[in-house]
């Protein structure tokens, strides 16, 4: 198993979707080394937390789960991801603006490496407590389904560099920070619902068009 990438890690992108994220670093290191633009970037693992998209895998296990559809795992659900709980990633990203030295590369992580079928075990073990089925377990629901082209089998961050230089690690662990993940979706009903009808697309249009239309 290869070792974690550090901030000096060559970048090695196995998909187009991934390249295009590479080549937003080289970017911004290129105008750094070139023009002297000052510049900071992080890099940072898996983030999970509070108003997270619903397509993403944790808050689409939590909403499927709850309606009793099926929770889809690519693969055979081993794919090692560290995640990272979003406030955690915030007061990274607060600390490298106020103490990092321009043009540096800063990874940010977790240091909580999980596959993601630990992932789906554990948000369903947290359901089966704060919002129990009617009968049997939410695990019940796990169904396996084709991986997809180029996925990784294990992305791991060795976030060491900002604890040694700036002095930030994350605060959250993988059990407490899933732990306000879950609450906090089954608190908010509302928002995943607005979400899920696309009725956010329609303030949107609405907020950004007329914007578009006063700049005419």
């Amino acid at each position: 198993m290869a070792p974690p990438f550090t901030e000096t890690t060559p970048y090695s992108p196995n998909s187009p979707y991934s390249a295009s994220k590479a080549a937003s670093d080289h970017l911004v290191r290129a105008y750094h080394h070139t023009y002297g633009l000052p510049t900071l970037t992080t890099n940072c693992s898996n983030n999970y937390g509070p108003y997270h998209f619903p397509e993403k895998l944790i808050p689409l296990v939590i909403a499927n789960a709850r309606a009793g559809k099926p929770l889809p795992i690519y693969g055979d659900g081993k794919q090692i991801r560290d995640w990272l709980y979003v406030g955690d990633h915030c007061a990274a990203i607060r600390c490298v603006l106020s103490g990092g030295h321009l043009g540096e590369t800063y990874n940010v992580g977790g240091w909580n490496e999980k596959t993601n079928l630990e992932v789906v075990h554990a948000l369903c073990d947290i359901l089966d407590e704060l919002d129990p089925k009617a009968s049997g377990s939410y695990r019940d629901q796990i169904v396996f389904v084709t991986d997809r082209p180029g996925h990784d089998r294990r992305y791991a961050i060795d976030a060491r560099k900002i604890e040694r230089e700036l002095g930030w690690k994350p605060v959250e662990t993988f059990d407490t920070g899933i732990a306000k993940t879950v609450k906090w979706y089954l608190d908010h009903d509302e928002w995943v619902r607005n979400v899920q009808s696309g009725d956010y697309l329609k303030w949107v249009d609405k907020n950004y068009s007329q914007r578009a239309k006063e700049l005419q």
